[in-house]
């Protein structure tokens, strides 16, 4: 079975954008994927096709109606009442490499995206909507963070990568962010790829790399840092045991 997005929008010429390129193209040409976008607008029911309204209480903006997006939501639930339901949102919970891949393990997601000054609240309230946010930043809509979610569940998916090494040592899955890298030439611009990288003792490299992951860690994401500080200490056969317990 392969994995299904459904993405709600008010634009559905954005996709599959650059997701029909690359790895991401080569698995949606495959077969390993699937995506359907649709339109937010063909569930309004005047003239106008209008999805928003005026705030109440009185403020900026425009708000998208409750009506509108819960007649777009039951469609989708209908086409795929498994799949979970991600709103974007910059007031929902940031999204983590532990939630995209529980995503990528399930057979599909939705994808909620808004515009404008956002949703009518009495949609969370009403349907089983996960309100996710993708950085502490405010987008002009939530197309581009849901090409952002769909590219991290995609790489995950089986055979999509071409191999599982690179996958595992990413970072972010391990609660550290990953170490630096460095090819040929050996030395460019008087600067030279570390002699421990190329020394050939594997044991010696892994140990590097894991310390240089701890220092970036540390001084770049101290929020990280404490995180993984605190967290317990899993062997490999733990780590694997975890991410199946994890999955949907």
């Amino acid at each position: 079975m392969s994995f299904a997005a459904q993405i709600l929008t008010l634009y559905p010429d954005m996709f599959p954008g650059h997701l029909g390129h690359s790895l991401a193209g080569r698995a949606l040409e495959a077969g390993d994927w699937s995506l359907d976008c649709i339109n937010i607008r063909d569930f309004a029911t005047d003239k106008h096709k209008s999805v928003d309204d005026t705030p109440a209480g009185g403020g900026a903006g425009m708000v998208l109606r409750a009506d509108i997006v819960a007649a777009a939501v039951d469609h989708a639930l209908l086409k795929q009442p498994n799949a979970p339901i991600l709103a974007m949102t910059p007031r929902g919970r940031p999204i983590t490499q532990a939630r995209i891949r529980q995503l990528a393990q399930g057979s599909g997601v939705t994808i909620l995206c808004g515009r404008f000054e956002g949703f009518d609240e009495r949609i969370f309230e009403a349907r089983p909507i996960e309100e996710v946010s993708l950085a502490d930043i405010v987008l002009s809509g939530g197309e581009t963070a849901a090409f952002a979610i769909l590219d991290a569940c995609i790489r995950l998916l089986p055979g999509v990568m071409g191999g599982t090494d690179s996958e595992v040592e990413e970072s972010f899955e391990h609660g550290l962010l990953e170490y630096p890298h460095y090819t040929r030439p050996q030395k460019w611009e008087g600067r030279m790829v570390p002699e421990i990288l190329r020394s050939g003792d594997h044991a010696k490299i892994a140990a590097w790399r894991q310390s240089q992951s701890e220092q970036d860690t540390r001084s770049r994401r101290p929020d990280l840092w404490e995180r993984y500080r605190n967290a317990p200490v899993l062997s490999p056969s733990d780590v694997q045991k975890k991410k199946k317990k994890d999955g949907p």
